[in-house]
């Protein structure tokens, strides 16, 4: 028997602003009827700020009492004890693309085609965070002792029957509100993290159209070269403590006000509304002499990841076009063949464990790093047939066969290593201290190959009118599983063996069957004004038996033995896979005024976490209504208004199994207005 419970519990209030500025343009050039060059490029730039203000208990593990849990280990109610935390952090997110491409096409004969086109993606995001955290006393920042005569308050969990959101109830003689009873163990850091993701690729092809039952023989060859670079470094764990008069001046002079009047008040169950909250400027600047103390000099570190993605591809294509008998039958067969090229870096370093001021411990590196390269190449074929047969006038059946391949994100292949601390400092050997280490990505993750069969039938009853159905089937050759590799560490001075969690394919075969219906019809038929009118909705239902392992409490494959050992947790599905989804759309259409209202519905679905080798993450059913509106002023240019979740749809999140609270996420409905113009 087991129970699933957290670190820690968090309230979160979040206040943001978003700028995007953004530039992009294309020229096309036809100096004769033989050429056709296009040269475009897009410049934009975001800035994202969010000020966080945290409720934080620290300690959701300590002093567990009377604690209830179903037999899937989810807590149902529960007593504990922890300190309580008023955090605050400034998030700085900035993101900047350089993209652009040229096209050229040249069509020396009526039947032959050669078409080049190059292209350039660059991306760069810079993330800073500077957070404090003020800390739960026995006494308030006056010297005066608190009822508790410790630094840990009671407080009680439970899940409300019928809700996601469950109930936390801090013991009543604690005031949230009061600032005085936030103020010890005041710590500061500084995070930064950085993504470079570059790509350079070009193209080749040829077209010659024929006669017969051959319309078109096409051939081209594909190349691309891709890297993704990232560092995430903490510029240290500031913890301090003076003289509890300077506390004292800092806390009164840094205080502000709960910033929302109805925090969570849409969450049912929800028994937390404000709490004593503090200026992350004010103490960074009274605390540390400085508002931001700056990044690290050297932004090494083992959890950097440095991946080269090189490919190279090349196709064949044949297009047809005849009549079955009575009935023009239309479509293409090719196949491509594709390689793929992996270089990961990773560095490693000699490792010592430092204690913190307030007791909690931390990993420094030693300073002097080692590059361990990891390689691996595949190369698949992929061919495809696909056919379109007119049985009507009105009617289609389209039929395709094909296998795909679907690679893992660049930041899935990363070489380093992310190391987590158990929490104090009463450990009898290094490895105690060490509660896991994980690979944040692996570089040997091949491309999920699948065979794929399709068809459709497409209704067309009217010229505004479509009524289709489509059956697909997709097979797959492999799922993830976890792998665990000994590796040796060094840690203060001592040579450890400890085991390190990747991720490879699985030898499992999973599937994949579905069917989508939509149908859409504008109501042309109704008299003006009314047949601008019009209505769309698709429904997709997916069943699926693919299979992800969670990394620590999933099936984990063993190379020496090899042997699985089974987990203790079922498995998730395909990221982003839900059974059930439905889509609705109404419009209207009427000269320059354009306007639509979309609903969305998607069953729960497991959401992967970038970079890949983390725990099982699940998202709750949602459905959302969101609004779009545009006036044409002018030719060219337009007034666009739009809202995006109108009636302030909740976000549930579960962790690792479905049931277990995660987060859950109030947004709010967000309204955007803008003009557009074209030249």
């Amino acid at each position: 028997p087991f129970y699933l419970v957290p670190n820690a519990y968090t309230f979160r209030q979040i206040s943001e602003t978003d700028k995007r500025d953004a530039i992009f343009g294309s020229i096309q050039w036809r100096p004769s009827d033989q050429f056709n060059i296009n040269l475009d490029v897009q410049y934009s730039d975001r800035t994202f700020v969010e000020s966080r203000r945290d409720l934080n208990l620290s300690e959701g593990r300590y002093g567990l009492t009377n604690v209830v849990y179903d037999e899937n280990g989810i807590i149902q109610s529960l007593n504990g004890l922890s300190s309580l935390e008023s955090n605050g952090s400034e998030l700085s997110r900035s993101e900047e693309y350089l993209g652009g491409g040229l096209s050229v096409e040249w069509q020396p004969s009526d039947r032959l085609t050669l078409t080049f086109d190059g292209s350039y993606s660059r991306t760069v995001r810079t993330e800073i965070e500077r957070n404090f955290r003020l800390r739960t006393d026995p006494t308030d920042v006056n010297g005066v002792r608190t009822v508790f005569n410790n630094m840990r308050i009671p407080y009680t969990y439970a899940i409300t029957p019928g809700s996601f959101v469950p109930t936390i109830t801090i013991d009543p003689r604690f005031d949230l509100n009061n600032h005085n009873l936030f103020w010890d163990d005041a710590r500061f850091r500084r995070d930064e993290s950085k993504r470079h993701n570059e790509i350079y690729a070009g193209r080749f092809d040829v077209a010659y159209e024929m006669d017969g039952f051959l319309k078109s023989l096409s051939a081209g060859g594909r190349w691309s070269h891709l890297t993704y670079r990232d560092y995430d470094v903490r510029n240290g764990d500031f913890n301090l403590n003076p003289a509890i008069a300077e506390d004292r001046r800092i806390n009164n002079l840094c205080r502000t006000a709960f910033p929302q009047t109805d925090y969570l008040s849409a969450a049912k169950g929800n028994s937390i509304n404000s709490w004593a909250t503090f200026d992350v400027d004010c103490l960074f600047r009274e605390y540390m002499g400085a508002e931001d103390p700056g990044n690290l000099a050297d932004t090494r570190s083992v959890a950097n990841r440095d991946v080269t993605e090189r490919t190279v591809a090349g196709y064949v294509m044949a297009e047809y076009d005849a009549d079955l008998g009575n009935m023009p039958i239309r479509g293409n067969v090719g196949v491509r063949v594709v390689n793929t090229r992996v270089t990961s870096g990773g560095l490693r370093s000699g490792l010592s464990i430092v204690t913190n001021p307030d007791g909690s411990i931390r990993l420094v590196t030693s300073g002097d790093f080692d590059t361990v390269t990891i390689k691996s190449q595949n190369t698949r074929i992929l061919p495809s047939l696909n056919a379109i047969f007119e049985v009507a006038p009105n009617t289609l059946v389209r039929a395709a066969a094909y296998r795909a391949m679907s690679r893992p994100n660049p930041s899935a292949l990363g070489a380093g290593r992310t190391i987590l601390l158990e929490d104090g400092t009463s450990f009898t050997s290094i490895e105690d201290a060490i509660r896991n280490i994980t690979a944040n990505g692996s570089p040997r993750l091949k491309p999920l190959m699948s065979w794929n069969g399709d068809l459709s039938l497409e209704w067309y009853p009217n010229k505004d009118s479509l009524l289709s159905a489509t059956v697909y089937y997709k097979q797959f050759t492999g799922g993830f599983q976890p792998v665990v590799f000994n590796e040796d560490f060094t840690i203060d001075g001592q040579s450890v063996s400890i085991p390190v969690t990747q991720t490879r394919n699985s030898p499992d075969k999973s599937r994949i069957y579905g069917l989508e219906l939509t149908a859409a019809t504008r109501f042309s038929f109704l008299p003006k004004p009314l047949d601008g009118l019009g209505a769309k909705v698709s429904y997709n239902y997916a069943n699926s038996n693919f299979k992800t392992q969670d990394i620590r409490l999933g099936d984990v494959y063993d190379p020496e033995t090899d042997s699985v050992s089974p987990g203790i947790i079922p498995p998730a599905g395909l990221s982003g896979y839900s059974k059930h989804v439905l889509s609705a759309q109404a419009y209207y259409e009427l000269g320059p005024v354009s306007l639509q209202a979309i609903y969305n519905y998607r069953g729960k679905y497991f959401q992967d976490f970038v970079g890949g080798n983390s725990q099982l993450r699940y998202v709750a059913p949602s459905e959302t209504v969101d609004f779009r509106a545009s006036l044409d002023m002018m030719p060219g240019v337009s007034l666009r208004f739009e809202a995006l979740n109108i009636f302030n749809e909740p976000k549930a999140t579960y962790m690792p199994v479905y049931g277990s609270s995660r987060q859950y996420h109030y947004y709010g409905a967000k309204y955007f207005i803008g003009i557009r113009a074209r030249i």
